[in-house]
């Protein structure tokens, strides 16, 4: 019992830690202009494919990458949707590098806001979850919400979109192709790093990113090596949590987000309260629903 306890702890730690990680990431990235995000992103790609090879070997976890290596030889088409996954989730660590560096990190904050309620509305029409009347109210709030900036605005903002649609059908792609799991993620990383090649052998040999911020020479490995210890931290939440305390954790991320943004001096506009509110109560609704859940399945 005490090993359980213990364990979620350590889990809870990592989660807060992982989430903490990520905003600060996202708070110095401005630090880094005049880098491109595209040279950003290749450099986390590369030092994320040998950390990411670390925690398989320390949890004794290689033999995934080599059953997807077998799969491979045995039927060659399955690097194109391995590819299509690494090409979305690259997406994501890019417009989390683009967003602080051109003033649009709320609006990718919001994607993070409405993803969780994305996932609900998937996993109910496509593998037939059961869901909580709670569920029902939050993902109505949360459409009043969008519904009104679409009538507002005439749309979402694509960055948000990325972030909300992008994941969930970067995990349904990974969930069909049989490679949802950290393994299939050294792969994905591994099947894009030619383009990241192409992307830093760009910025090197233009030479004026570094020229106008020299710190860059060693800032840009340590902000990617930081990246991937926020990424270890979030495996290891992840493996540590039962998952309904991992998804009730995940929200303080996005928090964290916006409060990163509005520190790098963002603000969100007066007609913008809507949506960020119906979204907020959205998520307070799921909180307090997933608590008491919890709070239940344990008794008295």
């Amino acid at each position: 019992m005490q090993g359980g306890h213990g364990q979620g702890t350590r889990g809870a730690l990592a989660s807060v830690g992982s989430s903490v990680a990520f905003a600060g990431v996202y708070f110095v990235t401005p630090m880094l202009a005049p880098a491109s995000a595209e040279s950003i992103w290749a450099l986390r790609n590369f030092i994320a494919i040998p950390l990411i090879a670390l925690v398989l070997l320390a949890v004794r976890q290689w033999y995934l990458v080599v059953e997807i290596t077998a799969r491979i030889r045995r039927k060659p088409i399955l690097v194109l949707p391995i590819l299509a996954c690494g090409l979305l989730i690259g997406a994501q660590l890019w417009v989390f590098s683009w967003a602080p560096l051109h003033d649009r990190g709320l609006q990718v904050a919001l994607g993070y806001f409405l993803l969780p309620l994305f996932l609900v509305i998937i996993g109910k029409f496509l593998y037939k979850d059961r869901l909580s009347w709670w569920h029902w109210l939050a993902a109505g709030i949360a459409a009043v919400g969008v519904i009104f900036e679409i009538v507002r605005v005439g749309g979402i903002s694509w960055e948000t979109l990325l972030v909300a649609l992008g994941y969930p059908a970067y995990f349904v792609l990974r969930r069909a192709v049989g490679t949802a799991h950290i393994g299939g993620m050294f792969w994905e990383f591994l099947l894009v790093a030619p383009l990241a090649v192409i992307f830093l052998g760009r910025e090197l040999a233009d030479g004026a990113a570094i020229a106008a911020n020299p710190a860059l020479v060693w800032s840009g490995p340590l902000f990617a090596l930081w990246t991937g210890v926020a990424l270890i931290l979030y495996v290891a939440a992840s493996r540590l949590l039962t998952i309904s305390i991992f998804g009730l954790l995940s929200y303080l991320e996005p928090a964290l987000l916006v409060v990163a943004s509005m520190l790098n001096g963002e603000r969100i506009e007066g007609g913008e309260w809507f949506i960020y509110g119906a979204i907020w109560t959205a998520v307070g609704v799921l909180l307090v629903g997933g608590t008491a859940q919890l709070l239940r399945r344990r008794g008295p």
